[in-house]
Parts: structure tokens; C-alpha cells; sequence
């Protein structure tokens, strides 16, 4: 069996924001087993100085990680265990660093962080943060919980999630890079098959519009096409479409933070 991947990229600064603090990159790799996708998504704090710089570190330090290291990484032996420790450290890397650069500076900068890597059947993410990681195939699943005050009181019971919502505290953070001494990412995994669509977005791709929508545009939408390789570089122009439709759907809605997304596709060939 050989899997590939399609891949979409779409991110806007929205209606009233002077700068996009979001921060993406998707990439793809030939492995023995098929191809290994790595899709990393930053959100800088909005409410801080230099989101940007935030997001656009550690972005590249995955980045950076799955171009130069990935090959290596995966001959020496690729473990779960061995992933999630790996993960762990660059987090805590960036995390030094980005606290280092704001006590050089007397700036405050943070970031969320959710990174995917795809390989050999399989899903790998670490995540801190409300950015979302979901999994669409018969039906929608969201994969990552969000790190925030509004969803630990809904899992609590203290708060109903139509009242989590429209909370003024919606967007308070558990957990981000960049503000404590260190940071202890989510490490899920789990099976892929045939047909499935992955979606990573910042919040600001999902405020306005439902999961019912999101299934509807980024998956059903694109359930009858043809998902060749040769059929790859077309698809991917259909799929950063639809991209480009709910953000802008969004935006009509009266969304006003930053807005992106990454949507991919998985074929698996016998």
C-alpha cells in the first residue's frame, strides 16, 4: 500500500486586523512506505506584542525539523515515543527562545500550536492551544480539545457549550508558547484510511461557521473527485478553493480575527 497526500493552504488577515499573526506550512515527502505529510498551524496572541514573530518561529522550527532531520529521524527507528519526546523539545525550544527574545526586548510574544505529521496509515499531532485538528471521513470528528477557560468549564459541567460560545472568556488560554517557564503539548494519534480529509484551523476559520458546514465544504464537496497523482496539482487548486469560500464566508459573517487553514487529503494505493 502507498499513501499520498493533496494538500490546500488558504490564510487571510481578515477584516480588521493590521497584521496576520497566523503562521502555516504544509509539506510533502517521499517515504519508503509512500509519501509522510507534515502540516504545522500558529496562532499568535492577538493580544500581544509581535504575534507574528511568534508564530512564524516555531512554525519554522518544525519546518525546519521535518526538511532536514525527518529522513534521519525515520531510518533511525520512527517510534511514537520517540516522536512525541522530539515534539515536546522543540516546543520547549521555541518556548526559550521566544521568552528569551521578550526579556531582551521587554516584550510579550506567544503562540498556539498545532502540528500534524501523516504517515504509513497513521495521524500524529501535538498541540497547545485552541487551533483544531479535524478528521473527516463518514462522519466529523474534532481531534484536539482546545486549551482554554470556556471548554475545561464545559468538560467540567459549569458551563454549557452554547454558553461557552458567546463567553467574553472564549479565548482565554490554558496553555501557549511563549508566557510560562515550559510547555506541555496533547499528543494524539490514531488510524487513517482511504478517502479521509484532515483539517488544522485557526479559530478564526470556525467562530461563524458550524461543523455541519465545515464537513459539507471541505469534505463532501470534494468526495467525487478523481484522487490521482497525476490528478494531485488540479485537485489541490479545487480544494485551496474552498478554502478561499469559507474564509470568505466567514468574513461576511462578521468574523474579524485572522483565518486560516490547512486541508488535506489521503489516498491510499494498492
Amino acid at each position: 500500500m502507498r499513501w499520498h497526500y493533496t494538500v490546500a493552504a488558504q490564510s487571510d488577515i481578515g477584516t480588521t486586523k493590521g497584521v496576520n499573526q497566523d503562521s502555516l506550512t504544509v509539506k510533502v515527502a517521499n517515504t519508503y512506505y509512500g509519501e509522510a505529510a507534515l502540516a504545522v498551524l500558529c496562532d499568535g496572541m492577538g493580544g500581544l506584542d509581535q504575534g507574528e514573530v511568534a508564530s512564524a518561529v516555531v512554525v519554522r522550527a518544525y519546518e525546519q525539523w521535518f526538511l532536514k532531520e525527518f529522513a534521519q529521524f525515520w531510518a533511525a527507528g520512527f517510534s511514537d515515543t520517540a516522536l512525541e519526546r522530539k515534539w515536546h523539545d522543540i516546543a520547549n525550544d521555541c518556548n526559550t527562545r521566544i521568552k528569551d527574545y521578550c526579556k531582551a526586548r521587554n516584550a510579550n510574544m506567544g503562540t498556539t500550536l498545532t502540528v500534524l505529521l501523516l504517515l504509513d496509515g497513521r495521524y500524529y499531532i501535538s498541540h497547545i492551544g485552541d487551533c483544531r485538528t479535524y478528521i473527516m471521513g463518514n462522519g466529523m470528528e474534532q481531534l484536539t480539545t482546545d486549551q482554554t477557560y470556556v471548554a475545561r468549564e464545559v468538560a467540567l459541567g459549569h458551563m454549557t457549550p452554547e454558553q461557552a460560545k458567546n463567553d467574553i472568556r472564549r479565548n482565554v488560554l490554558l496553555q501557549c508558547i511563549g508566557l510560562k517557564k515550559d510547555v506541555k503539548p496533547d499528543f494524539l494519534q490514531g488510524d487513517l484510511y482511504d478517502g479521509d480529509s484532515l483539517l488544522l484551523c485557526s479559530d478564526g476559520f470556525r467562530h461563524e461557521i458550524g461543523d455541519k458546514e465545515l464537513y459539507e465544504y471541505c469534505h463532501l464537496a470534494l468526495e467525487n473527485m478523481e484522487w490521482t497523482l497525476e490528478k494531485r496539482k488540479e485537485n489541490s487548486s479545487i480544494m485551496n478553493r474552498q478554502l478561499h469560500y469559507v474564509i470568505e464566508l466567514n468574513k461576511e459573517r462578521g468574523e474579524k480575527d485572522n483565518i486560516s487553514a490547512i486541508l488535506l487529503k489521503v489516498k491510499n494505493e494498492v
